[in-house]
């Protein structure tokens, strides 16, 4: 019987057999990178072959798909190699693996590092992102979108448009289109209609687009709005007010004061996964959780965890952080 809020000290490989099936939310984690550092001769990364090292991540992504419930996600983070000078595109290879299994692949959000390490090889860029793999295995995944990133929805909301000269730009582009005179009458009685919207709060800001002078609307951007240009000759795209949640999260690379562990993901971006991907109280599970970053994350937010570590002083550190988050937090509530 699994322990909810434990950080079991095992292979996850043998540990995730004896949990129950539809038990955790989501699961995130970041596996050891392949070849990538000294993870003592044992658990995933130390293979010989590339082919073996996803092989065994994907007998975890197994295990991990029967655990989530049906609402549930999965999220790998991994990173990419080099050998002989070429580049693996092992996240990749892994993805498409996954999908093999049964797994949709929903988003890859992109981890933009803002201070990443200066490696100095005068024939390759430097390496400053890595992708986080967003997977469920139904169409009925829990996604509020409205909670990731909300901090920047303040922000945008401060710099909506206001003022007089809303829209004036847009009558001087009707009057100088090559649209009849009474498709411009109903243009500028439209363009009216949706400043007042701006005025009054409805809506937060918009654009317009019109014939023969903005490139008309393509691919899934296309819809009814291609059909509007071509019957009225414009169409209106309308800004509802929160900023546009885009696949990429921008963050520093992390580092603890006296930690043992040398790779630590940033506890923003999985604060900000587990507000995408779940409510307070929802369980989330780390097969790889190392430094315990992901529980702290789940703590601050009021969700449950449960941890798996293959190496026993990872395991100690990580409950030593907890336990010290556990006696701030008391220590604050005093």
């Amino acid at each position: 019987m699994e322990k909810i809020n434990t950080i079991y000290c095992a292979d996850c490989r043998e540990k995730l057999k004896e949990f129950h099936s539809e038990l955790a939310d989501l699961v995130i984690t970041s596996p050891p990178y392949f070849h990538q550092r000294d993870y003592g001769g044992i658990g995933i990364g130390n293979e010989k072959t590339l082919d073996e090292y996803i092989e065994n991540l994907v007998e975890v992504v197994i295990e991990c798909k029967r655990i989530i419930k049906d609402t549930g996600t999965i999220v790998f983070n991994l990173g990419d190699k080099y050998i002989d000078g070429n580049l693996l595109l092992i996240p990749y290879r892994f993805a498409l693996k996954c999908q093999d299994i049964g797994l949709k692949l929903i988003n890859e959000l992109t981890w933009v590092k803002v201070n990443p390490a200066p490696k100095q090889d005068p024939k390759k860029l430097v390496s400053s992102k890595e992708p986080f793999f967003i997977f469920a295995k139904s169409s009925n995944y829990y996604f509020n979108k409205k909670a990731f990133l909300d901090i920047k929805d303040s922000i945008y909301k401060k710099q909506k448009i206001n003022g007089n000269n809303i829209g004036k730009n847009y009558f001087k582009l009707i009057d100088s289109s090559d649209l009849t005179e009474e498709q411009k009458e109903n243009a500028k009685r439209e363009l009216s209609e949706v400043i007042f919207e701006v005025k009054s709060g409805l809506i937060e800001s918009f654009r317009m687009k019109i014939k023969g002078i903005h490139a008309l609307p393509y691919g899934g951007q296309a819809g009814g709005r291609l059909g509007q240009i071509e019957k009225k000759g414009y169409t209106f795209i309308k800004i509802y007010g929160n900023s546009l949640k885009r696949d990429i999260i921008e963050s520093t690379v992390e580092t603890i004061k006296g930690t043992q562990h040398p790779a630590i993901y940033p506890e923003f971006v999985i604060q900000e996964i587990l507000k995408l991907l779940t409510k307070p109280g929802d369980l989330v599970l780390d097969p790889f959780i190392g430094s315990g970053t992901t529980a702290i994350a789940a703590k601050k937010l009021k969700r449950n965890y449960i941890g798996i570590e293959i190496f026993e002083n990872y395991v100690r550190y990580a409950e030593k952080r907890l336990e010290n988050f556990n006696n701030e937090f008391e220590l604050f509530k005093c």
